[in-house]
């Protein structure tokens, strides 16, 4: 295969007439999506709709996972919306061109494997949580701007925006089991736009929302004092997107791995990414991440490819050019039936078939990510706090796994055989099962089968060799393993141990420095 062609991706194997699809499908669910997460940030709607563009084409280009689809996201929009009440487009521009940084940074120094510390429970409670937003968010096209305020529709208006979505919807449903030859949620959105054309039906329209016309993305240096004042202005809106950006990011690439059957690369992503954001802060657009909705109706519609993602940035391009005036006669009822579709496809209805086979803390951890996502919409805080709980819950288990076997040899001596692992959480449940005022003179820990893993374990045994010291009895260490060693030996500055030498591990550490 020839080196440009690699690099797209493109094989014998592409349906190009799936992939193209599929890109006009998610370009039309991108469009009204992009201007609505604009317009609840205060930006301009064309910043949305340049955000699409700028996001979508770099990251199907140059990412790190062919059929993921990137824009202008909801989740990185909510940061910025206070630096833009309070200081204006351009600190927004500002902050976007320096996430984009961070992310590069995240991805030269190969920081996006520790996405593998997200438990699968909070997998869970994160997919959820999100297919519950993306319904949520379609709910809010039933409400119309009037008398300076957005009012729920009623009457006729309601129940015939509710028969469109419905039919919509069906279409969607049943449609492939009759074909499969093109993406039935865009037969949907087509056929629901010509029922509402040629029968002048008045419903909500694409152009209610705002304009989509417009010219190629201008290049624009923000207009900000380059002074450390300003950098103490952006950079935590610039953190804080970076991290958003880079935690629904990587695990919308772990979802797609999940449903190819395919691995992408993180690292790439992060860089794709950051990329993208320089360029969206240089050529007025407001940013993004990848966009889990848009990318999982990309995969519906058949698309494996880069050539998707890309005919979707360059539709989106093209309307804001030359065809915003077809473009906003989209009636809003097909866009909502094919984004509820995508969000009862997201919701991982697998977890209440396995939910009376979780421990129940796992329950506990998916239910608290899902409900943060769903309240805060903050997706990054959920899967942080998820981790967190997920990783007291380990320690805490951890800790109950330790424990002492004592017996007496046969030279005298008091031999402690460890199980389990020394650390923050078991030290206390370790120093009680020493009785030093019965033990003989000499005493031997035996690590064979357990580990010391931290400082809290050091300084435990720093305190019990100090207990044993004033009691004039002689405390031993032996088979500990050669980190265990290197972590001892670290510390020799504060810490008294006797390391014996054993067959096992050669080496032997006596007289360490008193504590």
């Amino acid at each position: 295969m020839k080196p440009y062609l690699r690099l797209f991706n493109f094989s014998q194997k592409v349906d190009y007439r799936i992939e193209i699809f599929a890109g006009l499908t998610v370009a039309m669910t991108m469009i009204p999506e992009s201007l609505s997460f604009a317009i609840l940030g205060g930006f301009p709607p064309l910043a949305g709709l340049y955000a699409a563009f700028i996001m979508g084409l770099f990251t199907a280009i140059f990412g790190g996972r062919p059929g993921m689809v990137s824009g202008g996201a909801g989740a990185t929009v909510v940061v910025l919306i206070a630096l833009m009440k309070a200081h204006g487009i351009d600190y927004v521009f500002a902050a976007v061109v320096l996430a984009g940084l961070f992310q590069i940074l995240t991805g030269l120094f190969k920081l996006g494997k520790f996405i593998r510390l997200v438990p699968q429970p909070v997998m869970f409670g994160f997919v959820n949580g999100l297919a519950i937003i993306i319904f949520m968010s379609q709910l809010e096209q039933f409400k119309i701007f009037d008398n300076g305020q957005y009012v729920w529709i009623s009457g006729h208006s309601l129940w015939l925006m509710l028969s469109l979505v419905l039919l919509t919807i069906s279409i969607v449903i049943f449609l492939p089991k009759l074909t499969r030859v093109v993406p039935s949620s865009l037969v949907a959105i087509l056929a629901v736009f010509a029922i509402v054309f040629f029968f002048g039906i008045d419903t909500k329209l694409v152009k209610n929302i705002a304009s989509v016309s417009g010219g190629f993305p201008p290049f624009h240096i923000p207009s900000v004092p380059f002074t450390i004042e300003t950098l103490q202005i952006v950079f935590p809106y610039a953190l804080i997107m970076a991290g958003v950006g880079l935690t629904e990011g990587l695990l919308t690439l772990n979802l797609v791995d999940e449903i190819t059957g395919t691995k992408g690369s993180g690292n790439r992503e992060c860089i794709a990414q950051g990329g993208a954001n320089i360029l969206n802060g240089f050529f007025s657009g407001m940013g993004g991440c990848p966009m889990i909705a848009q990318t999982l109706v990309n995969l519906s519609a058949g698309a494996r490819s880069r050539l998707s993602g890309i005919i979707a940035a360059l539709t989106i391009l093209l309307i804001i050019l030359f065809g915003a005036p077809i473009i906003e006669q989209l009636p809003m009822a097909a866009l909502v039936g094919v984004m509820v579709m995508v969000a009862i496809g997201t919701f991982e209805w697998m977890s209440f078939r396995v939910i009376n086979k979780m421990p129940l803390s796992d329950i506990f951890i998916g239910i608290s990510v899902a409900a943060i996502t769903v309240y805060l919409h903050n997706l990054a805080l959920a899967v942080l706090i998820g981790v967190i709980l997920s990783a007291l819950v380990f320690a805490w288990e951890s800790a109950k796994r330790i424990s002492v076997k004592k017996y007496a040899g046969i030279d005298g001596v008091m031999h402690y055989e460890v199980m389990g692992p020394l650390f923050f959480g078991s030290v206390t449940n370790f120093t009680e099962k020493f009785d030093i005022s019965s033990d003989p003179e000499n005493i031997i820990i035996d690590f064979k089968h357990s580990r010391v893993t931290d400082m809290s374990a050091i300084d435990a045994l720093n305190k019990l060799t100090e207990r044993y010291l004033i009691a004039n009895k002689n405390l031993h260490l032996i088979h500990l393993s050669e980190d265990c060693k290197r972590l001892l030996n670290d510390a020799d500055e504060i810490i008294e141990v006797n390391i014996l030498e054993d067959p096992t591990y050669l080496i032997a550490v006596d007289n360490v420095k008193k504590y």
